[in-house]
């Protein structure tokens, strides 16, 4: 384990290393919880610098109210696909990142270096048997990502369903092909609406109709946005220190009904409480006009939030426990001590705390609540 040291607590952000933990592999949850409310929660008392041991289903008692809660409702698309070069037999897996237009998209393709420009593969549906559709490489980037065009199927978008894999996160390990009928249930939020993401908003996970059904009981406001996560929210941080990481950009929508539940809550000073870093990040990112009002619309965002950021909109934070030296722990780490400099090492003694604790980490895990 990386000590916390003095050098990464005085720079804006300190280095990369300074973000590491120690985490026994067991702790990493493989399968969500046999409900999705019956996560635990470790919930962190900012005002009061204490902190306790609570169940997720006990959350919407644990809300201040009134409130808004905002959700991300962008939908998971089944976003791996599996394929086979024609002549040699050789495999291919391919990872959507963004559809271009229809039947063009943007994707990893492993291995890369067996997908020069002009190669076409032969995808594979369930059981392996060939299907209709191909995908032919028709450019590349400096990160090495493909650009594809599908042919053999009117809308490659529509046939995900029946083509695709959900995309679960590499430290979620199944064999090759899997296509459990759990993971398209529960590595999606039940409130998913648009479908445009290729990695789900996991803070969102623990949620239920009935505990969704109880928040609302309490005068609290439950407001969407949203914003289709991309394959950057597994990259991991290579630059040494955080000054000099640049973020992946992803694309949100908001609209006018939500932004207004937002400034009236602000307005009458209510709490806004963002389930997940990607509704944080939507949220700090939104244009505000001259009076701090937030702004309804479209955009994209490549925010990097890490200590010591400060934060305009948001007061409360839902979010899963977070991989080592990742952006979204130097997010959690910037939340918890706002415009202060040593929230990685409480947020690091936090995390020591729910190993010693025996929780359930990443996206199948279990959750923290920082108000």
């Amino acid at each position: 384990m990386i000590e916390p040291t003095e050098r990464g607590g005085q720079e804006a952000g300190g280095r990369t290393v300074d973000y590491d933990y120690a985490l026994p592999g067991e702790l990493v949850a493989q399968a969500p919880a046999v409900e999705r409310d019956a996560s635990r929660l470790l919930v962190w008392h900012r005002r009061e610098n204490r902190h306790e041991h609570r169940r997720f289903v006990e959350i919407p008692e644990l809300l201040p109210s009134p409130a808004v809660l905002v959700v991300n409702d962008s939908r998971v698309i089944p976003a791996r696909l599996r394929g086979r070069n024609p002549g040699t037999g050789g495999a291919f897996e391919l990872l959507l990142l963004g559809e271009v237009g229809p039947n063009d998209w943007w994707a990893m393709v492993r291995p890369g270096r067996r997908a020069p420009i002009g190669r076409t593969i032969q995808l594979v549906g369930p059981g392996g048997a060939d299907s209709p559709v191909t995908a032919t490489v028709t450019e590349t980037n400096d990160e090495g990502h493909r650009r594809l065009r599908f042919d053999g199927t009117n809308n490659l978008l529509a046939d995900l369903e029946s083509l695709g894999e959900m995309p679960l996160p590499p430290y979620i390990t199944r064999p090759a092909g899997s296509r459990d009928p759990q993971d398209r249930r529960r590595y999606q939020t039940v409130y998913a609406g648009a479908p445009g993401s290729v990695a789900a908003p996991t803070a969102g996970l623990h949620f239920t109709e009935a505990l969704l059904g109880r928040v609302r009981a309490r005068g609290i406001r439950i407001a969407p946005v949203t914003l289709h996560v991309g394959a950057g929210t597994f990259a991991p941080v290579k630059a040494e220190r955080l000054v000099d990481h640049r973020m992946h950009s992803e694309p949100y929508w908001v609209g006018a009904a939500t932004a207004d539940a937002i400034n009236e809550a602000r307005t009458a000073g209510h709490p806004v409480i963002a389930v997940g870093t990607t509704s944080l990040r939507v949220l700090e990112s939104l244009p505000r006009d001259p009076a701090g009002r937030v702004r309804a619309g479209s955009g994209s965002t490549s925010i990097f939030l890490h200590p010591p950021a400060r934060f305009e909109v948001v007061n409360g934070l839902i979010t899963n426990f977070h991989l080592p030296q990742s952006t979204l722990l130097m997010l959690v780490s910037a939340f918890a001590t706002p415009g202060e400099l040593h929230g990685r090492e409480l947020v690091l003694r936090l995390y020591a705390e729910a190993v010693r604790e025996r929780y359930r980490f990443f996206s199948y895990g279990d959750a923290m609540f920082i108000q």
